[in-house]
């Protein structure tokens, strides 16, 4: 049981205070002699002095080795079932021309969400055929791109678009590569914001008839492709049903009714879809709450039920496709922080709780914010040896709800300068981060498998800050001296 009355009932006060969990800080991390917190055998007090605080440090070694063991266990699992597996790494989780370059290298293809994600992607030289392109509210100038540079797939998402899509597809004089994303109808056991197969939200063609007697929204996007042939190749179906989901039974209902879908579409039009995406979503431990599925188990219990749902089909096996993100980055990367001042508050009756100030917060993970998001920290320059103290670990930043760790035991010795780590930060942290409070944004530090470090994404600067703030556009028309407000009537605020 927890020792604190506003402990949550998973967390529980440290016994080895060298001790870093495993579920949660994986193979990169270790301690020195010294105590440090080592990332792949750099410790994080050398980074920090180098690199500046707060940084994103990330492994290059555990990236690779996710995206392969990712890819690799749904080669083992449903090769044998006569299906053909590729993986696109969903870079809205961490894109820069580094890391899409390593998940290129790997064997994955590259999923994008945005005109700006596509470029970042092509930069990097990934091969436009292994790319594709979502969105639910792509423009013209972003099929367009597509369309330019020749994506080997562009998932749909409503009716205009395909209408759209068809009528810039000619003006290229080009044939689109088409995946309709449907929406199956799964409530995914997530966080509201980041479950997106229920009815009742904005992404994909709905599996039900709005109406009786009408064909449902899935079945009246695959006839408008087909109508649209000579400028829409329609190549299959694509569904998504969450993120950081851990129960299997989403994926598999999605599954079958995807595939159902497929069989309607064979037998009404003729025409056998040859490609199924299922989307991503898998989840990681951030802390010791949670329950990952091992990537192998993930895979076999996908293949039991694809062997039964083929078995009673006359179609041939689909190419399926999936698009971990998370998966890949998260675990892959950690923050550093410094910290400031340390505070206790009385919350009731003999019940403290201690406040640690960092020197980063909602800006560069804003995750707690947007999704009641879980983290743990350790100390990082040292091993103390004092009592452990329920810890809430804060930002600097204007907002009460600027919280990086809601709940962890740190040792009662935490003081400013003290350097804490912030482990499975890798993923959405970087991408979701923002200048709040003019805070520059720290930079992606990779740590690679030789020992080297260097920033893949610089820190900003002020000069950063200000660089698109263009001030006043017109100095003839400028405020003089004599308009602004004087000293004794200041302006409004």
């Amino acid at each position: 049981m927890s020792g604190h009355p506003l402990a949550p009932a998973w967390l529980h006060e440290p016994t080895d205070p060298a001790a870093l969990d495993p579920l949660v800080f994986t193979s990169q991390y270790s301690r020195d002699g010294s105590g440090r917190v080592c990332v792949d055998g750099i410790p994080v007090t050398e980074l920090a002095a180098r690199f500046g605080s707060p940084s994103y440090v990330l492994s290059e070694r555990t990236f690779r080795s996710r995206a392969r063991a990712f890819r690799e266990a749904f080669e083992r699992a449903l090769h044998p079932l006569g299906v053909d597996v590729a993986v696109y790494y969903a870079s809205k989780a961490l894109l820069t021309t580094a890391v899409v370059g390593w998940a290129s290298e790997e064997g994955l293809n590259v999923d994008t969400a945005s005109g700006g994600e596509l470029a970042v992607a092509l930069a990097a030289g990934v091969d436009p055929a292994r790319i594709a392109l979502h969105g639910n509210n792509k423009s013209a100038d972003e099929l367009g791109l597509a369309l330019r540079e020749g994506v080997g797939r562009i998932v749909v998402d409503s009716l205009a678009e395909i209408e759209l899509l068809a009528r810039l597809a000619r003006e290229h004089g080009t044939r689109a590569p088409v995946m309709i994303r449907v929406t199956p109808g799964i409530h995914a056991s997530t966080h509201e914001f980041i479950a997106t197969a229920h009815e009742d939200q904005k992404f994909g063609l709905s599996l039900n008839p709005a109406r009786e007697g009408e064909d449902a929204p899935a079945l009246a996007a695959v006839a408008a492709c087909l109508d649209a042939s000579d400028a829409l190749d329609l190549r299959g179906l694509h569904c998504h049903i969450g993120s950081q989901i851990f129960a299997a039974e989403g994926f598999g209902q999605a599954a079958e009714r995807v595939l159902a879908l497929r069989e309607t579409v064979a037998s009404r039009w003729g025409a056998v879809l040859p490609e199924i995406d299922l989307g991503g979503g898998h989840g990681v431990a951030y802390t010791a709450a949670d329950e990952p599925r091992d990537v192998d188990a993930i895979a076999a219990d996908l293949a039991a039920l694809l062997a039964a749902a083929l078995e009673s089909s006359e179609l041939p096996a689909p190419h399926l496709s999936f698009e971990p993100g998370r998966f890949i980055a998260g675990p892959s990367g950690c923050t550093v922080y410094t910290v400031g001042t340390v505070k206790t508050v009385t919350v009731g009756p003999g019940v403290e709780r201690r406040y640690v100030s960092v020197d980063g917060g909602m800006s560069d993970n804003p995750r707690p914010v947007l999704y009641d998001a879980d983290y743990t920290a350790v100390l990082g320059n040292r091993v103390s040896e004092v009592a452990p103290v329920l810890t809430r670990v804060v930002g600097k930043h204007c907002e009460s709800g600027d919280v990086v760790v809601k709940d962890v035991y740190l040792p009662g010795d935490v003081a400013a300068g003290d350097l804490l780590v912030v482990p499975v930060t890798g993923a959405y942290c970087w991408a979701l981060s923002s200048n709040y409070n003019w805070l520059p944004r720290p930079g992606i530090v990779a740590v690679g498998p030789d020992g080297w470090s260097r920033e893949i994404v610089r820190r900003e600067s002020v000069t950063d800050l200000l660089a698109r703030d263009t001030g006043i556009a017109d100095p003839v028309h400028a405020t003089t001296a004599s308009t602004r407000p004087s000293a004794e009537e200041p302006p409004n605020r």
